[in-house]
């Protein structure tokens, strides 16, 4: 089976994305991307049904189908456009509550920097005009938002993040949905604070250098 590890990661994280909170239904897609080549769970398969060998396999280029029995995620192209765009290894797009109800509001162009962790997605986080599901509009308005970004809302829609590997991509799904959350109940509390950009840019460069990998 090709991109075997690429396609069991899939049907792994696919296993979270109901408990934790981030699709509802059949909703939301992954993919991971290996060379010229592309994981992406299949099109309306219930998550619980998904293994390693029912995710599909699509060239980078082109779209066109290379492994699988079902057909790729109606969002394919939005996956494609995000790899391109960012040069990611992997995407994650979501249908969470919070990130969808920001995405709603019509006073937003932008989730403001409520907290730093908006640096994590290379700053505030952008929302991408209207288009229906799956549309060739959709996928190119994300691309834009993505411009100088690893994470974009959907308007009337849900979130996409990338990352360079789907567990990185997966954990800025849910930093991405905390914040937003955190934003949505500030603003019914009251006046929201929001950082200065210079903070958020000072940020953006300090967590170039953050973290830590042990192998013991």
């Amino acid at each position: 089976m090709i991109l075997q590890s690429e396609r069991e990661q899939i049907a792994a994280a696919c296993a979270r994305l109901l408990p934790d909170g981030l699709v509802v239904g059949t909703a939301g897609n992954l993919s991971v991307r290996s060379g010229d080549l592309l994981a992406i769970t299949p099109s309306g398969l219930p998550y619980r049904d998904l293994r390693p060998e029912l995710v599909c396999v699509v060239e980078v280029e082109t779209g066109t189908m290379v492994d699988g029995p079902l057909k790729p995620a109606s969002e394919l192209g939005l996956h494609l456009a995000a790899v391109r765009e960012t040069g990611a290894q992997a995407v994650v797009h979501t249908h969470s509550t919070a990130a969808t109800a920001v995405a709603s509001l019509d006073d937003l162009d932008a989730l403001p920097s409520v907290h730093y962790y908006v640096a994590v997605l290379g700053g505030p986080v952008r929302i991408a005009g209207y288009a229906r599901y799956g549309s060739p509009e959709l996928a190119a308005n994300v691309q834009a938002a993505l411009v100088g970004r690893t994470g974009a809302l959907m308007r009337n829609h849900g979130a996409v993040v990338v990352g360079d590997d789907l567990g990185s991509a997966y954990e800025k799904a849910l930093q991405l949905e905390w914040v937003c959350d955190v934003y949505l109940q500030a603003r019914a509390a009251g006046a929201v604070r929001v950082l200065p950009d210079d903070e958020i840019a000072g940020v953006v460069a300090q967590l170039a250098s953050y973290g830590q990998t042990y192998r013991g």
